[in-house]
């Protein structure tokens, strides 16, 4: 019975996290703007067992204007989470934290050495 129970737990988990990480988007998308030329892509979100809090991982395209797009993100926190607040169906509702992808900014650290290196060829 217990392992019928984490079942359904983790089913449910993996669909909220999928359904924040899709409503997330659209509110990035439509409602905040970012720098020109800037790509800002939500790569994970990972939402607490207790539904309290959800940690979402963003990745910064071009990698120097990563800080900018956290003050956004992070100056304007308050107007996401009442925008998410009314999307979903879901109590109770996790509050949000950024953070940064770092599994990204090593691949983009990787091309720019590439880029580099063609260069100097």
């Amino acid at each position: 019975m217990i392992i019928e129970n984490r079942k359904f737990v983790n089913k449910r988990l993996l669909r909220i996290n999928s359904l924040i990480r899709d409503e997330l988007s659209n509110i990035l998308l439509r409602e905040v703007e970012f720098p020109e030329s800037v790509l800002a892509t939500i790569t994970r979100v990972e939402v607490s067992d207790d539904l309290f809090n959800v940690n979402v991982y963003i990745s910064v395209i071009p990698d120097n204007k990563r800080e900018r797009v956290f003050e956004i993100l992070n100056k304007l926190v308050y107007f996401i989470q009442q925008k998410l607040n009314k999307r979903l169906r879901v109590r109770p509702i996790p509050k949000i934290f950024f953070k940064k992808e770092k599994l990204t900014a090593g691949a983009a650290r990787v091309e720019e050495l590439l880029e580099e290196a063609k260069k100097s060829d």
